[in-house]
């Protein structure tokens, strides 16, 4: 089905991983430790982003004082109690199963490196991929192109032979921009 590509670049969360619950957990503590709020469809908007850059809308949202780098840093460590507990594959990792070994692949994450590094071995499917960009393994992120960039880049892969599968308008967008096929798994 995707043979004419030279290479596979998936977002993680919500693509690869059912990860969300995790994520939203995570926020819904820290929001209601600080005394903040940021509707679900605030955040769905913001999905495919760093943890900082949604913590520097929760800041801007509330008139807040806070450090969004502070606050991103503690939704990571009450993200720590829940992701590797509660989060499973989503069905989209049979395509990546499927061309294991005959294609290059990336995973492209809004994640810390760190964090998706853990979470992929967990889940057993690290192995797959021969590159991993993280949010901290570049300076732009989605929407900007750089992530997408890069993994065509460590893959070797001229970026318009390459199909990004994605679950967030953010890099729909990205993937676009960077000149690449793109699968948006919400219509699959």
């Amino acid at each position: 089905m995707y043979d004419h590509y030279d290479g596979l670049i998936f977002d993680m969360d919500g693509t690869l991983v059912n990860s969300e619950p995790a994520h939203r957990q995570a926020w819904k503590q820290v929001l209601e430790k600080h005394g903040l709020t940021f509707s679900f469809e605030q955040m769905v908007a913001l999905n495919g982003s760093p943890g900082w850059k949604i913590a520097e809308q929760i800041v801007i949202a509330n008139h807040a004082t806070l450090d969004p780098q502070q606050l991103a840093a503690e939704k990571e460590q009450q993200l720590d109690k829940f992701l590797l507990v509660t989060s499973t594959l989503l069905p989209l990792i049979e395509v990546a199963k499927r061309y294991h070994g005959k294609l290059p692949m990336a995973v492209g994450t809004g994640s810390s490196h760190s964090m998706a590094e853990r979470l992929l071995t967990h889940l057993g499917v690290r192995h797959l991929f021969s590159v991993l960009v993280a949010a901290d393994d570049v300076r732009q992120h989605k929407p900007d192109p750089q992530t997408f960039l890069e993994c065509a880049r460590l893959m070797g892969v001229e970026p318009n032979r390459c199909v990004v599968f994605e679950d967030a308008d953010f890099g729909v967008r990205a993937a676009k921009a960077a000149g690449m096929d793109v699968v948006d798994v919400r219509h699959l």
